[in-house]
């Protein structure tokens, strides 16, 4: 389809006029944040299980660990080792459980603190999302650090951002600032592809009932009312927090589980979904 640009007073017509997606490195066909309002609601460990999900779809996936004062993803995908960089300017990632990644956390002790003002986060930002090896890809992740400050604007203003994917338990003190949360992504102009419910329930070993320790609904509740796509819930189980701990994401210890599961219905959920499909550059 042809596109029409304005410039000055003369119009250029044809398919290599500026696209949003033009602001991204080449190669990458699309940028998803995965983002909570605040800390604690499982954001990191739903960007984990989701990249892989869709790695496992058949996606050339990548993964941001922009979460600069907690980044757990080294953890998480099991890694350690310090990305190389051939020229001092071009930073190679790592790959691991079919996932292409990079996190700050690689680039320091994980038991030293990272004490830096907002302009120095920026610049990092800007620089993993630059000067990374990407290669092709059809989604980078970005697994932001809780609220709204400087990370999140830098992203959404030097950056197309396909759209957000926003993690919540379900009590009021949580979708609280998960409302913040998405209404800074309103302002920023980026698309929200929908809601998670992380914690949801869990089913007791004692008496097999199901039991819900932060409530019930929560985030989908908040999701029909703000006409929100919701994405799908996920157990508070204990398989996922050792997964996560061990370096094993539940997806690939226990890919056929209910717990992995849920994560390739929130996958599903979100390939499907038209924002994700007119959102390639």
């Amino acid at each position: 389809m042809e596109q029409y640009v304005e410039v000055g007073k003369s119009t250029i017509i044809g398919s290599d006029a500026p696209k949003p997606q033009d602001k991204n490195p080449k190669g990458i066909d699309r940028i998803i944040a995965i983002a909570s309002g605040k800390g604690g609601v499982g954001k990191s460990t739903v960007s984990a299980n989701l990249a892989v999900a869709l790695a496992q779809k058949g996606l050339k996936v990548g993964l941001l660990d922009a979460d600069a004062y907690g980044p757990s993803q080294p953890r998480m995908f099991g890694v350690n080792s310090r990305p190389a960089s051939p020229d001092g300017e071009t930073i190679i990632p790592l790959h691991k459980h079919g996932v292409t990644l990079i996190s700050l956390g690689l680039m320091m002790p994980e038991d030293e603190a990272l004490i830096w003002r907002g302009p120095m986060l920026m610049s990092a930002l800007e620089q993993m999302v630059k000067q990374v090896q990407w290669g092709e890809l059809d989604v980078l992740l970005v697994d932001l650090p809780p609220g709204t400050g400087d990370v999140q604007l830098t992203l959404s203003q030097k950056f197309h951002i396909a759209g957000a994917v926003v993690v919540s338990t379900p009590q009021d003190i949580a979708l609280i600032d998960a409302r913040r949360g998405i209404d800074m992504f309103k302002q920023m102009s980026v698309p929200l592809f929908g809601i998670v419910e992380n914690m949801a329930s869990f089913v007791c070993d004692g008496c097999g009932k199901e039991h819900h320790p932060f409530g019930s609904g929560g985030a989908k509740a908040e999701a029909e009312k703000l006409g929100a796509p919701f994405l799908g819930e996920v157990p508070l189980d204990l398989d996922i927090r050792i997964g996560s701990d061990g370096g094993l994401p539940v997806m690939v210890s226990k890919p056929d589980s209910p717990q992995a599961q849920a994560f390739v219905r929130i996958a599903d959920q979100l390939v499907a979904s038209d924002l994700y499909v007119n959102a390639k550059a």
